[in-house]
């Protein structure tokens, strides 16, 4: 009998929420597991138990992008997969909105390959945590096309100079490179890995989720914005921090306790 697994697997403990990737080893993005993802996170979103969202693929292999047996196959409709890959690519952009836009921190934990839109995906999150053995790639390039979805993601984490480094050469870069580019955080031993960063998003998971979710937000939005409009729109969010009731009763614990 075979044992079905779950395209996304859901685990809470103490606050962290890890969401595994399913179809292992190389865990690829069909549409159903991107639907499936999708609706994990917004699950995720609501759930106040859930303070820190981890999201694994675990093995060699941490995303190989998009599942191109599953849009070879649909090079034979009549249209030659043009609907579906309108619909598979609309389903990808929104997936990637909202694990960006997620109230609660974000970590990727990255042991293998992220490529393509795999990597669009840990680039999508707030921190990536590596292993040693980690890479990260762009490959369009070598398959006659150019990974121009994937720098979506990938460009609002790194310079323009290193995310064409990727996307022209189409060559993996190693974790030390990624993190002197910025794309990770972390670099820890592939043994290492999963207890470092369940510590960190522990410990993340702790703190008071309400300004975390504000300042996230606040973040993004004044990033774009000319320095006096930034100071503008960030002030009142500060303020709002001061007179959360989880930082008031902090202080209250404080004084009196």
């Amino acid at each position: 009998m075979t044992t079905q697994h779950p395209l996304v697997a859901a685990d809470l403990d103490d606050g962290v929420l890890t969401l595994t990737l399913g179809r292992a080893p190389a865990h690829p993005l069909s549409l159903a597991l991107i639907e499936a993802l999708h609706g994990a996170l917004d699950a995720a979103a609501e759930n106040p138990q859930a303070r820190v969202v981890v999201l694994s693929g675990p093995g060699h292999i941490f995303c190989a992008g998009h599942d191109l047996k599953e849009i070879a196959a649909h090079r034979q409709d009549p249209d030659q997969g043009h609907a579906f890959l309108t619909q598979l690519f609309d389903a990808c952009a929104q997936m990637m909105q909202r694990l960006a836009s997620l109230p609660q921190p974000t970590i990727a934990m990255v042991d293998g390959i992220a490529t393509a839109a795999g990597l669009q995906m840990a680039a999508s999150c707030d921190l990536v945590f590596a292993s040693d053995r980690a890479s990260f790639c762009l490959p369009g390039v070598n398959n006659g096309g150019f990974c121009t979805t994937p720098i979506v993601g990938v460009s609002r984490a790194i310079s323009r100079r290193h995310v064409m480094e990727l996307a022209l050469s189409g060559q993996a870069m190693d974790a030390q490179w990624a993190l002197q580019a910025g794309l990770i955080n972390r670099i820890f031993t592939s043994n290492a890995l999963g207890k470092e960063t369940i510590e960190f998003a522990k410990t993340l998971a702790s703190r008071n989720p309400g300004p975390i979710a504000a300042g996230k937000a606040a973040l993004d939005a004044h990033l774009g914005l000319p320095l006096d409009q930034a100071y503008a729109m960030a002030t009142p969010v500060m303020i709002g921090h001061f007179m959360d009731e989880g930082r008031l009763a902090a202080e209250r614990d404080s004084k009196f306790g």
